[in-house]
């Protein structure tokens, strides 16, 4: 399979199957386009008001050599492969344990309706998530990495439980082999330095959950008075990921139709120090105002193209951050 796209002056493609990515100029990339469906004489002619024929030689020489180097338009070696999944044994590897049904912020895109997801407020006791924990140590075969994200909700309005479900995983990691990955989504509001210390020692990865520029944020993550939460937030979670060296941590934003322009976003939160961001489209119904449309996609899609001149751009001068 192939897949070919265009970015900032460059054509590129991407061989599905190898892995392979090439750069490759106008000739070759057309060709590359027709070259499945055609023989090498109808691309010929398909192509000839646009390209000399010697350069159409040229780049069938270079694309039948990456096809020989395997790194274009190689087979699928794993179809053969392909089982009936519901024959196979079912292996649990990982939960995510909505440790509270419940939140302290009113966030207008919120998919669990303010921690509540369609029901009512509650949070989980500290014997249902013990026998989740059993759960998934039963149900894990001879797997010995596992993995829980403790969720909501907001799961620090839970935290006693989320500490005591860590140290009751730590007792049963002796007993059964088994090695627990423990990952936290915050929103940051109940963050303090007593929570940071045990995330820092406990938590393998910590999601930070802030939109980007404080009048984004404050616009669709605020309090349930409706007042911002960004100033309250933004230093804690500086804090925390410098106390975390920049590292198993990222901040986590949502753009949407009313911050199309989501890169900017991206460079606030670069400027601001963070090493490891991510910033993902809102999904919600059509009729919502901040909904993403299909009209807005052309604007989305150069965004990416800008984000990706930036991530280059500070990259070189050493400034440079993951965004995933």
């Amino acid at each position: 399979m192939i897949h070919q796209y265009k970015s900032n002056g460059y054509n590129i493609v991407m061989d599905i199957n190898s892995g392979a990515i090439h750069v490759v100029d106008d000739v070759v990339y057309d060709i590359i386009e027709l070259y499945e469906d055609h023989e090498k004489s109808e691309i010929m002619d398909m192509l000839a008001s646009k390209y000399p024929k010697e350069d159409m030689e040229e780049a069938f020489e270079e694309i039948e050599t990456l096809i020989k180097e395997e790194s274009l338009f190689t087979e699928d070696i794993y179809k053969d492969y392909i089982i009936d999944f519901k024959k196979r044994k079912t292996v649990v590897k990982a939960l995510c344990l909505h440790i509270a049904h419940d939140c302290n912020l009113a966030c207008r895109y919120c998919f669990a309706e303010e921690g509540e997801y369609h029901g009512r407020r509650a949070i989980m006791s500290y014997e249902v998530g013990k026998q989740a924990l059993d759960f998934l140590i039963a149900n894990s075969g001879n797997r010995r990495n596992l993995e829980v994200d403790f969720f909501g909700g907001e799961p620090l309005m839970n935290w006693d439980v989320v500490k005591r479900l860590v140290e009751y995983g730590r007792e049963q990691e002796k007993i059964h082999d088994k090695n627990f990955r423990f990952t936290l989504t915050t929103n940051g509001v109940l963050l303090n330095d007593e929570i940071m210390e045990f995330c820092n020692k406990e938590m393998a990865n910590v999601v930070l959950s802030v939109d980007g520029r404080k009048e984004v944020h404050d616009n669709m993550r605020p309090f349930r008075n409706g007042s911002g939460s960004y100033d309250l937030i933004m230093p804690k979670f500086e804090k925390f990921a410098e106390s975390r060296h920049q590292t198993n941590y990222y901040v986590r934003g949502t753009f949407t139709r009313d911050n199309l322009d989501f890169s900017e976003d991206v460079k606030h939160f670069a400027d601001l120090g963070f090493k490891q961001m991510s910033i993902e489209p809102v999904v919600g119904p059509e009729e919502d105002p901040y909904s993403i449309r299909e009209e807005d996609l052309p604007k989305i899609m150069e965004e990416y193209d800008k984000l990706a001149l930036e991530y280059i751009k500070r990259e070189k001068e050493g400034r440079g951050f993951n965004f995933f």
